[in-house]
């Protein structure tokens, strides 16, 4: 003899069924998600990328006295050896800007910096110079007394902006600014003070 279910017992089998597949769902998406999780804050966590200034060089260093105006004719190109650290198991990714050369917080110095590319635990060394544009020093009163004292503190600063690719994108920027002591009769670097700074 047949044993046939009713119609309000196979819907409640039915129910049934679909809850269980609901929760085993839900289940294998909460394990996932705390796989995700735990590789997002182990293997995978993001790590800050550092702009690290390895060498500063002057080039080219000549200054000559306008005493008649009181002004100072400066020429000088500062060379700058960087590297790039990318720490993380992902490429970093930073856009095209612009290092600076600075007098007193003033930009008289540019060079261009392209787009790159920097892969998983990579270092980028990157090379930039900076001559200074005398034209924007004329008008500085403070130039010519700092040059009749034999010292000229310039500041280099470099920051990049960028993003880590991980389950979704991280913003990245990462600077260096270095405070170069010269000593202008002399024509030669005396001491290079650098900060590093990085920011997700």
């Amino acid at each position: 003899m047949e044993d046939h279910k009713s119609p309000v017992a196979a819907a409640m089998g039915n129910k049934k069924r679909a809850r269980n597949c609901c929760f085993v769902c839900l289940a294998v998406l909460v394990l996932l998600g705390l796989l995700l999780l735990t590789l997002g804050l182990t293997v995978f966590k993001t790590k800050k990328p550092v702009t690290t200034v390895d060498a500063v060089t002057l080039d080219d260093l000549d200054v000559s006295f306008d005493i008649a105006r009181l002004q100072v004719h400066l020429n000088v190109t500062v060379k700058a050896d960087l590297s790039i650290q990318n720490p993380n198991r992902v490429s970093f990714k930073y856009d095209t800007t612009s290092a600076l050369l600075q007098y007193k917080g003033k930009a008289i110095g540019e060079a261009p910096l392209p787009a790159a590319k920097i892969g998983s635990r990579q270092t980028h060394p990157m090379n930039i110079s900076l001559t200074v544009m005398a034209d924007r020093l004329l008008s500085d009163s403070t130039l010519y007394s700092d040059v009749m004292a034999g010292a000229l503190h310039l500041t280099t600063y470099v920051k990049l902006s960028g993003v880590v690719h991980l389950l979704f994108k991280i913003h990245v920027k990462t600077s260096s600014t270095c405070d170069l002591f010269i000593d202008v009769l002399d024509r030669r670097l005396l001491n290079q003070t650098c900060h590093y700074k990085t920011k997700l």
